[in-house]
Formats: structure tokens, sequence, C-alpha cells
């Protein structure tokens, strides 16, 4: 009846602080099960906050199934909270180097999430099943589904669920490709093509770009030099460059495709997070496109699952075997989770968040960055930053090491010549809009020459 919480996190809403107070006091055994919490008036008070701001912390708390209110006999412990509360080590697992997108905060959501557990929980045993490496046909009909928003209505017999956007590209190339092959991408790429490439002996030709991406003179002149497998594009929100190539330039290119049979892997991680994003390529060339789904940045990067369209029933049985290979299958685990998230309409609710979320970190980077030079677009995970001259990269990086900014060099995306002296600026991830605009106010003042001279 007397627990107030010892701290507060800053930075955060004071609900969700007080839910996270609750959270760490059941771990650090400050409570425990069936240990009574102090009516919400009783705390606004103490606090010093008003009586609303205490019972959406405690609605949360109950989200998370932390407590349990009980009519006439007050809020308690949940009996299962301690296994049921956050594990602090899970959160300082996370990798901010890589571009992923804001996490959800609002508690309804998170409440339909969390929901979605309860049907994994009540299959779990099938689940624990080793099973199809392309997913069943529900959740092939979920892929469908999904797809479907960037419209795509390929046949089933064409649909994979397959472990992940990397996993599924280092299969294609399996099939597609052999030691000393050429693949075709822009210049300034993806890192894990060029990490898989590598492994398969696969030697990456990087094409021209402009302000619309890959130019058709280059595509068209690097075929007739290289006679290559296949083009990889990441055409929407391309990381890093946060570049989209517009519905023109996408149908030059694939007239291209078309004209010379080229292959193409089409990478479309980011394409379902802008309300208007143009259609893939794949609409123009499905039988010579492997479209890639990738979950990892419209719902979440812990799935690890990608819905793949392969160019023609005959190929996506080869990347069945291929992924039972490589990977033997997606997680029946994640497949279900977001089947019934997709089914339930929660995947969308994410997506929708990630959306409005991203607009709001790009307005914010503008502002911490005036006077700074970099691309962005209104929905990217991430800024291509410029830097001034006289600075570094490499110092930059170095200088920002302790702080949570995610800052990758322009060395790890640049596929030939010397890389440019440039940084892929992360926005997304755990942290706060708070501590976001603070690291990146400190990242204007480092690039002034004066301040990082001094």
């Amino acid at each position: 009846m007397d627990w107030t919480p010892a701290d507060l996190a800053e930075g955060a809403p004071r609900y969700l602080a007080i839910a996270d107070a609750i959270g760490r006091d059941i771990r650090e055994g400050r409570l425990g099960a069936g240990d009574r919490l102090p009516p919400q008036r009783r705390l606004a008070a103490a606090l010093g906050i008003d009586f609303t701001t205490v019972s959406r912390a405690y609605a949360e708390a109950q989200s998370r199934g932390l407590i349990a209110s009980h009519v006439g006999r007050g809020t308690f412990v949940s009996a299962a909270a301690r296994n049921q509360a956050p594990d602090p080590a899970r959160a300082a697992a996370e990798d901010l180097s890589m571009n992923m997108p804001p996490e959800p905060d609002d508690p309804e959501l998170l409440s339909r999430m969390q929901e979605g557990l309860g049907y994994v929980s009540a299959n779990l045993i099938d689940l624990m099943r080793y099973q199809s490496p392309i997913g069943t046909e529900r959740d092939r009909e979920a892929a469908s589904s999904w797809l479907s928003l960037r419209g795509m209505i390929p046949m089933m017999e064409r649909i994979a669920v397959t472990p992940g956007a990397h996993a599924t590209m280092a299969a294609i190339l399996s099939i597609i490709t052999r030691p000393g092959d050429r693949i075709l991408c822009e210049a300034i790429t993806y890192p894990g093509l060029r990490n898989i490439a590598g492994r398969f002996g696969v030697d990456l030709v990087g094409l021209e770009m402009d302000a619309s991406g890959v130019t058709p003179e280059a595509l068209d002149r690097a075929i007739a030099e290289h006679r290559p497998k296949a083009l990889y594009l990441n055409p929407t929100l391309q990381n890093p460059t946060t570049l989209t190539v517009p519905e023109a330039r996408r149908l030059e290119l694939a007239e291209i495709l078309r004209e010379h049979e080229l292959t193409l892997i089409e990478d479309d991680a980011y394409g379902f997070i802008p309300k208007r994003a143009p259609a893939p390529i794949a609409v123009s060339v499905p039988d010579l496109t492997w479209h890639i789904g990738g979950l990892a940045k419209c719902i979440g990067a812990g799935l690890r699952l990608a819905f793949t369209v392969a160019p023609s029933a005959k190929c996506a049985f080869r990347l069945a075997q291929a992924i039972r290979a490589l990977s033997v299958m997606p997680s029946p685990l994640s497949m279900a989770l977001t089947t019934q998230w997709i089914e339930d309409g929660t995947a969308d609710g994410i997506r929708r968040f990630i959306r409005s979320e991203t607009a709001a970190r790009q307005a914010l980077a503008a502002e911490a960055l005036e006077g700074c030079t970099f691309a962005s677009a209104p929905n990217a995970f991430n800024l291509w930053l410029t830097l001034p001259e006289g600075v570094g990269r490499a110092d930059i990086v170095a200088r920002f090491a302790g702080r949570r900014l995610g800052l990758m060099p322009s060395d790890a995306f640049t596929v030939t010549g010397t890389p440019v002296e440039a940084l892929r600026v992360c926005l997304g991830g755990s942290v706060t809009r708070e501590a976001l605009r603070d690291n990146l106010h400190h990242l204007g003042n480092a690039l002034s020459i004066k301040s990082f001279m001094g």
C-alpha cells in the first residue's frame, strides 16, 4: 500500500515511466506476487501528478501482465508477473548500428500485440515441429493479403514465407549464381548484399545513379559489358540514401530488363511504409523478378520473416529447396504470430505507427541538423549525411561511440571506388524522441568545423 516508484525514467511519458518502475521493482524484488499497490488517487497525490496519468499507468502495467485489478479489493502484483516482466538483458542486446523502425509505445497497440501471443501459446506444441520451408497455406494466404498492400496479387504457388530478407537473398543467390558470376546493383547499396555476395564468390558491379536512382544508360551498358546474372535494387526509401525510384524510372528499368531477359532481385524492405509508394518493379516484369517483401522494417526485425514472390511456380519450388538446405524453414512461432497479427489488423496498426513516427522523427532531425547537408525522406528510418570538408567519418563515429545514436560510415555501402565522407544516421529503435533530439543536436555541433577542431 505504501509503494511509490523510487526513480522515474527521464524522457518517457509519465504513465510509461510508472509502468516501467512497477516492472523494475518486480524484477528487483521490491514488489512480490500478491503485493497490493496504492489506490490510484493516493499514488497520484504522492507523486504530485494527475489521477488520469496514474490510471493510464496501471492500465499499461495490467496490459503487460504485471498487475491485476479487482473491483472492491484493489490492485495487486500478478502471480506470474516475475516471468512476464520485461527482461533488461533483452533491451541491452539492441544493435544500434542497424536501421531499425521506431518502436510502438501506444498501450492499446502494445496490448493487441501481446494478445497475439495467446494464439501462439494455444498452438505451442504444434508450432514446435518441423514444418514447410515456405510456410503453411494459411501463412501464405496472410502473405498474399499483406502483399496486396503493394498492389501485388500473385498466384499462391509463387508465394513463399521465408526466414527474413537476408536469408532469402542468400537462398536466391545460391540458385541463380556460381562463384565468379556478377550481380549489378546501386553504386551505394545495402551492405547485407555485399556480405552475401562475398560469401558466394559473386562480384558486385555498382551502377551510376542520379536523383531518380540507377540510370537506364548505366544499366544497359553494364548488361552488355558484364553479362550479369541479375540486377539487385532497393527502390523504395533506399538504404542508405533514402532515395525512392519514381514510377517513370521504374518503367524504364523494367523495359531494359525485359529486353535483355535479366533477372531482378527487388528488395522492398521499406515499400510498405509510405502511404503512396510507387508500385514495385515486379508488377511490370513479374516473370523476371524475385520480389522480397521483408517484415523487419514494417513490423519488426525479431520476426526474421519475409514474404517472397518468385518469378514462377518452378522458381518457388527451387526456393523452397534452397531454404531447406540453408535455413531449414522460417520459424513457425514467428509465422503464427505474424499471421494472427495480419488477420486481426495488428500488423497494419504497427505499420501505421511506424509511418507516423518516422515522419515525426524526420521533422525533428531536420530541425536539429539545420544547416547540415543530408538526404532524407518523410518515412525513412535514417538520414544520409554528407560531412563538411575537413571532418572525417571515422572521427565522428569514434566521437559518438558512447552515445545512443546509430552511425554507419559510407565504407559499408560503397560497392566500387573511394567512399565519400558520409554517414548513415539512424533515427529508429528504442531511443525516445527526446534522447534522439539531444544526440542530433550534439552531432550538429560536432559537424561545425570550429567545434570539431576545438
